[in-house]
């Protein structure tokens, strides 16, 4: 059985004092108390400082374009559903670049579990606004403030009818861990989106800024969709963290034929190029 340090490679190109560090450190206990091999791991990333993470991991990695982290994941868990797939990268490859991709994805609901690191800025190239930027926040490009509201990641995931939804800050390493344990046990497509402070680039959202403003709301009904979705848009003087949304749908991968009744490995699954001549036949 591997203990959490068994995941944990010992360098990294992170800036000291990133939130970074708190969220691989609370993924790698989490899998460890899942007791989750490595080699039954993946983890899919895109570009960006949080896409580093499969680097920084002693298991299954891929990186894709940036925004693309999505599609390779969704097409690794149709392949071999044995295969606990796990989606970590930031808030401009995911709702920017990736945007596309985290709708659609929600839309089919596949198994896996998608951790968004949401520093609110663009970390690897200095600093820009990304989607999650607050509506009049300086930054070196947006001189004068950005001009566009924010994106609401929960609020679009809930309306587009995820099953798991959820809100952490890595500066409550414990909460964050048990949450993602949760969505790693959920069953469908579990998205946590992690407020995480950019110690370089974003002079706003500090650790002190969110430690004033985040707070556990009390009796929430996790299968109350109204309840979730306006904990979901609550954000400025307070903002609400842990598991607005809990209900579980039919997964993509059970309504796809070939794996309703089989849930073999395609990859590893008998295959006769005999039974494809009829069909490279016809383009002789």
């Amino acid at each position: 059985m591997c203990k959490a340090a068994d995941y944990l490679s010992k360098d990294t190109a992170w800036c000291a004092g990133c939130g970074n560090f708190a969220i691989r450190e609370a993924l790698a206990e989490a899998l460890a108390q899942l007791k989750l091999a490595p080699h039954r791991i993946l983890l899919c990333s895109g570009i960006g400082q949080a896409a580093k993470i499969p680097h920084y991991l002693r298991v299954n990695g891929f990186n894709g374009l940036h925004g693309r982290a999505l599609p390779p994941a969704v097409g690794a868990k149709i392949a071999n559903t044995s295969l606990k797939v796990i989606v970590e990268s930031g808030d401009g490859d995911t709702y920017g670049e990736g945007g596309n991709h985290f709708i659609h994805t929600i839309r089919r609901n596949p198994d896996l579990a998608h951790f968004v690191h949401n520093n609110q800025v663009y970390g690897l190239t200095k600093g820009q606004a990304s989607p999650t930027s607050d509506e009049g926040m300086r930054t070196t490009i947006q001189t004068s403030g950005v001009i566009l509201p924010a994106f609401n990641p929960l609020a679009v995931a809930l309306v587009m009818g995820a099953g798991f939804v959820a809100r952490c800050f890595s500066g409550e390493k414990e909460h964050l861990m048990t949450t993602m344990k949760q969505a790693l046990e959920f069953r469908g497509y579990a998205l946590i989106d992690i407020l995480q402070p950019c110690v370089s680039f974003n002079k706003v959202n500090t650790y002190a800024w969110y430690k004033k403003r985040v707070y556990f709301p009390q009796q929430h009904e996790q299968t109350d969709w109204n309840a979730a979705l306006t904990l979901a848009r609550e954000w400025g003087d307070q903002i609400p963290l842990g598991i607005f949304y809990n209900v579980p749908r039919a997964t993509f991968e059970s309504r796809i034929p070939a794996l309703a009744h089989d849930q073999t490995a395609l990859g590893t699954r008998p295959f006769d190029p005999a039974s494809l001549a009829s069909i490279q036949n016809e383009f002789l």
